[in-house]
């Protein structure tokens, strides 16, 4: 693997010399651009080298330098006899580029040099030599380059210095190293199909100007339906910009349901509502209650136990609460993984109460492994009888951000009630069939294609293959747990296996390890993941998240979704955490 700073041939060469003069150095690097890129890096390379030319050298971690570099040709032949004109991009500026006449020469090798920087950072982002992070405070990142937007064009070369500048401050989320967040990874098939979609830069509301992505979308919609159990695949639901958003959708549904009324009358024509979730269930749900205004203390927070379940006697105790009090509660929210601690809500009693009190039930679920007697497959099955669900395959299937789904059980009511039947768009005396048309289902106009991300690799993966990636990710949580369960100077936040890829503990310092448990000693340990962490980042090695919850103070949050990682990469974090700490 090659070391930090150093060029992009070293990743490709087929003799291990890096040189970019070696002709089998450009064979190699296309043979790279294929494995990432397909079709384009293939069309790519035969425009810009054909069979005899060497690729321009692509520098490591420094700018671009600005020297003549070759052109493409436009001609049929492949290799070809056509001169060649070099290519400085000082000298160049976007209007050069298509639509510009004469513009597909610089713009080819314009995006040839751009590919060089992504897929440099591709493959470093997998060496564990380098930085997760290339830490800085916002402060010196102000000062030290200038971000301001100008009125005069910059040219090409300083473009592409800005693209290398952005990557080198970027956290590798592909890094194995990097636990921060559920989102983690990076997925090749998942990023060609970001690039393709991109590429695309067409508009979900309507089959005539998105016709394959509508139509993966349908596809894709129902497959997952089908997994959560619903008969046939049957009902609704759409792809939103995130878990927070398919949760308010979820709310302004449910709404709807029960009062249709509040579509053209608003809050002011419906009773005081009521929504219950557990007191460690995502925040979303408190931001979709103000933004819909039905106000944050209309969210009612129901009590968990000590693994962070919610406890359906006091879900029902809470309803009959706010019935009594003449409010009328339209939904509850129950999750399958929780953030913090990665719980399994008791599903199949909280729909036992949301049946005999008629409230709607949303579920917020994390995908897993089809397991007999999983914990997972259970909440799945049992999520069949929720009325909507939030899945969000960007967080345990891998999809690059952002990909999250809201599903509904009863087909036609997201359509009711979000339609406002713009007649620019969703004309009624279309030639095909208007169904596909599921724009006006959606909060949005403009909405971006997030679904091909998800199909391409699901199509490249398979079911089986996400089943493997997952299970891969709870083992790990699982040996991570069984090395510090017992070691010193770690204290697990919950007693016993993790429900998920969540490991919760505290590192206790040398200093504190022979304190009494009183309120001198956690107040002191309520510093110590601050410290760590900010030493992690400032020397880049790794990074994992912590928070307080509830009477508990600053604990580690270990979340693993990231295929890449192994045990020597857990090992690795261990060490880190003690040799940054050992001193607090």
């Amino acid at each position: 693997m090659a070391s930090p700073g150093s060029g992009f041939w070293s990743f490709g060469s087929e003799d291990g010399s890096g040189d970019p003069e070696n002709p089998g150095t450009a064979r190699a690097w296309c043979q790279v651009a294929q494995k990432f890129t397909g079709g384009i890096g293939n069309k790519l390379c035969a425009l810009l080298y054909g069979d005899a030319e060497k690729p321009a050298e692509s520098g490591g971690s420094g700018p671009p330098r600005a020297v003549a570099r070759k052109a493409a040709c436009a001609c049929s032949q492949k290799p070809c006899s056509c001169p060649k004109a070099d290519v400085n991009y000082a000298f160049l500026h976007a209007t050069d580029l298509l639509p510009a006449c004469d513009g597909e020469r610089p713009t080819l090798a314009f995006l040839q040099e751009v590919m060089d920087i992504l897929l440099q950072y591709v493959v470093k982002s997998f060496d564990r030599s380098t930085k997760v992070i290339d830490f800085h405070y916002p402060n010196e990142l102000l000062q030290e380059y200038n971000w301001e937007l100008a009125d005069q064009p910059q040219n090409l070369e300083e473009i592409l210095m800005h693209c290398q500048t952005t990557l080198k401050y970027a956290i590798k989320t592909g890094h194995p190293r990097y636990f921060n967040q559920l989102s983690t990874g990076l997925d090749m098939v998942g990023l060609a199909a970001d690039w393709l979609t991109s590429t695309a830069n067409t508009n979900m509301f309507t089959y005539e100007i998105a016709p394959v992505f509508v139509l993966l979308e349908y596809v894709t919609l129902k497959k997952m339906r089908e997994i959560i159990g619903w008969p046939g695949g049957s009902g609704d639901g759409i792809f939103s910009p995130g878990g927070a958003i398919s949760n308010m959708y979820a709310m302004m549904i449910a709404r709807f349901k029960m009062f249709p009324e509040v579509k053209e009358k608003g809050m002011a024509a419906v009773p005081r509502l009521i929504a219950f979730t557990s007191e460690h269930s995502h925040f979303s749900l408190k931001k979709g209650a103000a933004a819909l205004g039905i106000g944050t203390d209309s969210v009612i927070l129901i009590k968990c136990d000590e693994r962070g379940k919610m406890i359906p006697s006091d879900l029902e105790r809470r309803i009959l609460e706010a019935k009594q009090k003449g409010f009328v509660p339209f939904l509850v929210s129950a999750t399958a993984g929780t953030t913090v601690y990665g719980a399994f809500d008791p599903l199949l009693a909280v729909a036992d109460i949301c049946k005999k009190y008629k409230i709607w039930m949303h579920v917020d679920v994390k995908m897993s492994r089809k397991e007999e007697n999983s914990a997972v497959e259970r909440a799945c099955s049992l999520s069949s009888r929720a009325n909507s669900v939030t899945w969000n395959p960007h967080k345990m299937m891998g999809v690059p951000l952002q990909c999250s789904a809201l599903l509904v059980r009863e087909e036609g009511l997201m359509q009711n009630c979000n339609q406002m039947h713009a007649s620019y768009l969703f004309q009624q005396d279309k030639h095909y069939d208007l169904s596909y048309d599921t724009g006006d289902k959606a909060l949005q106009c403009g909405r971006h294609v997030d679904v091909f991300k998800l199909w391409l690799m699901w199509r490249a993966k398979g079911t089986t293959g996400f089943e493997v990636h997952v299970d891969k990710c709870l083992e790990l949580a699982e040996y991570l747990y069984n090395i510090i369960k017992n070691r010193e100077g770690y204290e697990m936040v919950f007693d016993g296996k993790p429900q998920h890829t969540n490991v919760c503990f505290w590192y206790v310092p040398p200093s504190l390890r022979t304190l009494e448990d009183n309120e001198e000693r956690m107040s002191r340990l309520s510093k110590v993941a601050p410290v760590i962490k900010a030493r992690m980042m400032e020397y880049g090695t790794t990074m994992v998240s912590y928070q307080p919850l509830g009477d508990k103070v600053n604990f580690f949050r270990m979340v693993i979704s990231n295929p890449a990682a192994t045990h020597q990469d857990i090992d690795f974090l261990i060490e880190e955490i003690e040799r940054l700490g050992q001193d607090l």
